[in-house]
């Protein structure tokens, strides 16, 4: 498995990177995890004619999220794309993926079908655990079963239980890092390099890859290296991700 790392900033786009998407490139099935601006790369990575079939998996709805969905016409799935998200997923989908904001999603030049999760898990084509996460509103974090590996993605959070549970034992827990050290708001959660380095100890991840660098704190990519650093503390096995990061799972 191939994890590649499209966009890696939060809030906007700067010259450090593209808003948050990673992809994961699997045996049978090619899985997105969420759409910022980092989405525009996925044909860079998904051949035309790919025999997989796509599943994309939005955690919520704030704006660094989901910016790259009025690109899901630059896109070829021919094997069709699952959407999936919270409650409302549906509802949302069909305001923004919509004209007159972009082109809907009967008129792409794929099939589509949308999923709100937790409730239609089992219609997932392979296993997904689904948890609320500690944010300013709803925002889901998602464990992954594949090719007998374990990934776990958190998010847009703060430290919770919920987010150590998604992790544990994962082969890779893929965890925001919007603040640096020492950084904390209580009503506008996030991580710093710490709070996500004790996530990984907690839950007995084997590796950790921070992403989701807030724009506005982190101008450059030597303050990740910092952040790094600091998480390396704590979980030896921490890396800070740049855009078009590929690591093998």
């Amino acid at each position: 498995m191939k994890v590649i790392f499209l966009g890696t900033n939060g809030w906007y786009d700067t010259p450090t990177g593209n808003t948050i998407c990673t992809l994961l490139r699997t045996g049978q099935h090619d899985i997105i995890l969420d759409a910022g601006i980092g989405f525009y790369k996925i044909d860079r990575h998904i051949p035309a004619g790919d025999e997989k079939p796509a599943t994309l998996l939005l955690s919520h709805f704030h704006l660094d999220h989901i910016y790259g969905l009025h690109m899901l016409v630059k896109c070829r799935f021919p094997h069709g794309l699952t959407l999936c998200g919270p409650a409302g997923t549906r509802r949302i989908i069909d305001l923004i993926v919509n004209s007159p904001f972009t082109v809907s999603l009967e008129r792409l030049p794929y099939e589509t079908q949308v999923y709100e999760l937790p409730e239609e898990t089992g219609r997932l084509p392979f296993p997904v655990d689904v948890k609320p996460l500690l944010h300013s509103g709803t925002t889901l974090g998602y464990r992954i079963h594949i090719d007998g590996k374990i990934i776990a993605y958190c998010p847009d959070t703060g430290y919770c239980e919920n987010a150590i549970t998604l992790g544990r034992d994962a082969d890779l827990l893929i965890a925001e890092c919007a603040y640096k050290s020492g950084e904390a708001d209580e009503s506008w959660p996030h991580l710093n390099p710490e709070s996500a380095a004790r996530i990984a100890v907690e839950a007995g991840a084997k590796r950790l890859i921070l992403t989701h660098f807030a724009a506005g704190t982190y101008l450059t990519l030597e303050e990740r290296k910092v952040s790094e650093r600091a998480a390396q503390e704590i979980f030896p096995d921490t890396l800070a991700a740049v855009d078009d990061l590929a690591v093998d799972v």
